[in-house]
Order: C-alpha cells, then sequence, then structure tokens
C-alpha cells in the first residue's frame, strides 16, 4: 500500500498537533498542581502563625499573671520587713529612753554619793572642831565660852543673813516700782491738757479786697515799716479776704497781729501811724502778759510771788519748746508736782511752787548770763523765794547738786509733761534731719550693717556683723551709740537704742 507524501505529512502534523495539545494541558495540570500546592503550604503557614500567636498569647498572660503574683508576694514581704524595721525603731527608742533615764538615774546616784561625802566629810570636820572647842573650852572662862559661841552663830548665819538681805532689797524695788507705776498712772490720768499744734503763722482778715492795697502802700512803704516796727513778714496773696503774719517769735506775731487788726479797723495806715499802733500794742501786751502771769497763779491758787516774777511768768505764754507752749507746760507741771507730792506724804504746795518756776528762765532775756535754770534760779534768790523752790529750779538741768526730794519730784513732772502724746511737735523738716542723724551717728561705726530710726524717731535699731563684734562688744556699742545721741543731738522725750546681733544658716535641699 503506498502512501504519498502529503498524507505523510498530513499525519506528521496531526500527530505533532496532538502532542503539542496534550503537552499544554500537561503543563496547566502542572501549574494548577503548583498552586494548589501554594495555596496548601500558605495555609499551612497561616495556620502555624496563629498557633504561635495564641502560644505566645497564652504564654504572655501566664507570665504577666505569675509577675503580678510575685509582685504582690514581694509587696506583702516588703512591707512585713517595714513593720519589723518600724518596731525595731520603736524598741530602739524604748532603749535609749530607758539608757537615758538610767544616765539621771546615775548622775543623781552620783551626785546623792558626792554630797553624802561631802556632809560626811563637814560633819568629820564638825566633830573635830566642836572637839577642840571642847577642849578650849575645859580651859577657859564662861564668858570667853559666850563670846566663842557668839562668834560661832555670827559665822553659820552670815550667809543666810545675806541672802534674807538680797531677797528683801528685791521685794522692796518691786514693790517701790510697782507703786511708783500706780502714783504715776494715777497722776497722768488726772491731768489732762490740751495736744500742742505747730504755729508759726496767724491769719488776718480783711473787710475788703482793696485793703491789701492800703497794707503795701505806694512803692511798698506802709508795708516795709510795717515790718520794720514789728519785725514780722506780711505775706499778701491771691487768697481773698485774708492777710498772712508770719513769725517763730510768738510775742511779735501777737504784737504784729493786734497792730494790723488796729490799723485795719481804724482805717488810717501810712508810716507814722503804724509806730505809733505797733509802741501802744506793745505797751498794752506789757499788761496783758502780767496778766496772763496772775491767771496762771489763780488757776494754781499760789500767792505770794514778785510782781517781776509775775511778769516773766506771763512772757512764758509766749514761748515754746518744741511748739509746747511753756506757761501751760509749767501750770501742768506744778499741778503734777503738787498730786505726786499728795501721793508721797509731801508739802504739795512747795511741790507746785516748783513746778510753775522750773522753766522761768526761759522768759529772761539776755541781761542775765548763764543757763535758764542757773538765771532763774538767781533771780528766785534775789526776791526771797523759798531756798527748797530756788534749788529745784536750779537743779531742773543737772547743774548743781539737789538738796531736797523736790528737786528730783520737779524733774519727774517735768518729763511727765514734756513726753506725753501730743505735748510736743517737730517740723517736718526738723523731723527728716533727726531722722536722719540718728541713722548716720549708729552708721558711723564699722561694725554696724545697717540702722533704722523707726517710731517716729523715738527709737533706733541697729544692725550689726555678728562676725565684727561679740556679745559683749555689742553692748559696748550699743552704749557708745546712746552716748553719742545724747551728746549730739537735741530731741524731746528720749530715744530707745535697739541693737541686733544675729547668725543664720540657711541650707537648700536638691
Amino acid at each position: 500500500m503506498t502512501f504519498s507524501w502529503e498524507l505523510i505529512l498530513a499525519f506528521a502534523c496531526g500527530a505533532g498537533l496532538a502532542l503539542l495539545m496534550g503537552w499544554m494541558l500537561l503543563s496547566r495540570r502542572i501549574k494548577l498542581a503548583r498552586i494548589q500546592a501554594d495555596e496548601i503550604v500558605e495555609l499551612a503557614r497561616k495556620d502555624a502563625e496563629i498557633q504561635a500567636r495564641e502560644i505566645r498569647s497564652q504564654a504572655t498572660i501566664e507570665f504577666e499573671k505569675e509577675r503580678v503574683d510575685r509582685e504582690a508576694f514581694l509587696n506583702e514581704r516588703r512591707q512585713k520587713i517595714q513593720r519589723e524595721e518600724e518596731d525595731l525603731q520603736a524598741r530602739r527608742k524604748d532603749i535609749d529612753r530607758v539608757r537615758q533615764r538610767l544616765s539621771h538615774r546615775e548622775a543623781e546616784i552620783d551626785k546623792i554619793r558626792t554630797d553624802t561625802l561631802a556632809e560626811q566629810a563637814r560633819y568629820e570636820n564638825l566633830v573635830d572642831h566642836y572637839e577642840t572647842l571642847l577642849k578650849r573650852i575645859a580651859d577657859i572662862s564662861d564668858e570667853e565660852a559666850r563670846q566663842l559661841l557668839r562668834e560661832e552663830a555670827r559665822e553659820q548665819t552670815a550667809g543666810e543673813l545675806q541672802q534674807i538681805q538680797r531677797e528683801m532689797v528685791i521685794h522692796a524695788e518691786d514693790e517701790a516700782k510697782s507703786e511708783a507705776q500706780r502714783i504715776l498712772i494715777d497722776v497722768m490720768q488726772r491731768v489732762g491738757s490740751s495736744v500742742s499744734q505747730q504755729i508759726s503763722a496767724t491769719i488776718v482778715d480783711l473787710p475788703s479786697e482793696d485793703m491789701k492795697g492800703r497794707i503795701i502802700g505806694r512803692e511798698g512803704r506802709n508795708i516795709k515799716s510795717f515790718e520794720r516796727a514789728t519785725g514780722v513778714t506780711l505775706m499778701i496773696d491771691e487768697t481773698p479776704g485774708t492777710i498772712l503774719v508770719s513769725s517763730f517769735d510768738p510775742v511779735r506775731r501777737e504784737v504784729a497781729r493786734i497792730a494790723l487788726e488796729r490799723l485795719i479797723k481804724d482805717g488810717r495806715i501810712h508810716p507814722v501811724s503804724i509806730e505809733e499802733t505797733v509802741d501802744s500794742v506793745r505797751r498794752d501786751m506789757e499788761d496783758h502778759v502780767i496778766q496772763l502771769g496772775e491767771s496762771a497763779l489763780l488757776k494754781l491758787r499760789l500767792h505770794g510771788l514778785h510782781p517781776e516774777v509775775i511778769r516773766l511768768l506771763g512772757m512764758l505764754h509766749y514761748r515754746l519748746s518744741n511748739n509746747q507752749n511753756t506757761l501751760e507746760h509749767s501750770v501742768e507741771v506744778a499741778f503734777l508736782a503738787s498730786l505726786l507730792a499728795s501721793e508721797l506724804g509731801l508739802d504739795p504746795e512747795l511741790a507746785k511752787r516748783c513746778g510753775l518756776l522750773h522753766d522761768l528762765g526761759k522768759a529772761i532775756d539776755h541781761e542775765y548770763e548763764g543757763s535758764h535754770a542757773a538765771s532763774a534760779s538767781r533771780l528766785l534768790q534775789r526776791h526771797g523765794e523759798d531756798p527748797i523752790v530756788v534749788n529745784a529750779v536750779a537743779c531742773s538741768h543737772d547743774e548743781v547738786e539737789a538738796t531736797s526730794v523736790y528737786a528730783a519730784l520737779t524733774k519727774v513732772a517735768d518729763s511727765l509733761s514734756a513726753t506725753r502724746p501730743g505735748a510736743r511737735t517737730d517740723s517736718m523738716d526738723g523731723y527728716v534731719q533727726r531722722v536722719r542723724s540718728l541713722e548716720d551717728i549708729a552708721l558711723n561705726y564699722e561694725e554696724v550693717s545697717e540702722a533704722y530710726a523707726v517710731q517716729a524717731g523715738r527709737e533706733i535699731r541697729v544692725i550689726v556683723s555678728p562676725e565684727a563684734v561679740d556679745d559683749l562688744g555689742a553692748r559696748s556699742l550699743a552704749r557708745k551709740i546712746r552716748q553719742r545721741i545724747e551728746d549730739e543731738l537735741q530731741y524731746p522725750g528720749t530715744i530707745k537704742v535697739t541693737l541686733v546681733r544675729e547668725q543664720r544658716f540657711v541650707e537648700t535641699a536638691k
């Protein structure tokens, strides 16, 4: 059987195509098998990861549980240990307290042993002493024996008597201080005086504004003549209906005020009328001064003073001491001295006389030499005043020695009147200057680091460096500052010096 090439070729092509189809089908199956295998492997891997994660979570939970249990156990053990430590601390403190008590008891026992030994030694000495005395008594007379007994008793009781005397003195001082405070408070309550005010100018009312021009005068002749005749300053400003009379001399200011009021009332204002009016007012002022002195005597119910003394008393009305009226101050001192004398069983009239005249010298002019206390005492002695009063006036500034208790009584009354609240006032400039002077005096010492004037200048607080001065030096420095204040400053009342020396140690914990 013969085949043609075409048939063979066709058969070959069909076989190749079949083989190709079979290979492609086989490849697809292999690929599908591989995909399935990969999916199976991936699923197995995911299952393994899930199982591993679960196992890890379970292990973590068990670990946390175990950790919490362990921590709870440790906390319990720690608290137990802390309680045991606190118990140990408490027991240690108890042991320390017991040890301290034992130490105190041992110290007491040692002291008792020492005292016992001392008493034993004293008794042995007494035995020896009395044996010696007995041996001596056997050879002495009765009088000599009594003398020995008296000497022995005196020696044994000397220390006790000194102690009793010291206690009695302290008790007497306390009682005297308490009684003095009671008397002073009672006297101060019974005397009430006005509060001083600073006055350096007086206001005079004018009937009209035209009067200002008449007072000034042509080219200022009238005002210049008035100021020259009176020694004051007339201050004329835009204030309607008033004119200011300024002077620190109260007598001149009062004369000028009265003269100006008379001139305004009269209406005739020229240099001649001004001089005549001022002279007339000065003469009237002399009569008024005498009336003021007599009024003070009438208020105090005193008599027998020389007319010159009465005139000088009236002049005190126009004298100021730190803006305190000196006549009112003298009358107040007289009342205080009289009350104090009555409390102490002294003569109140004599004390009143001393208090009234203690500042009389402040009204005496320059014709009398010396201090105002010495001048007043000489004047009073010349006019026949009581020697006790003369001495009290002379002793008011510690220039002579006191010869009676009335001098000290006058000083006490003077201090009460001068230092009571509101008795005296300072100007602002004077106050600032005093405060600055106080601080400058304290800061002048190298040991002082800071100084402050307080209590309106009545106290100076000084702070010193503790490295530069010790306690003894600080006390000495306070006395030096006090002495300089007394020597260099003029001030009413008293000034307290408070010196502070302290050390401070500061640490900061970080």
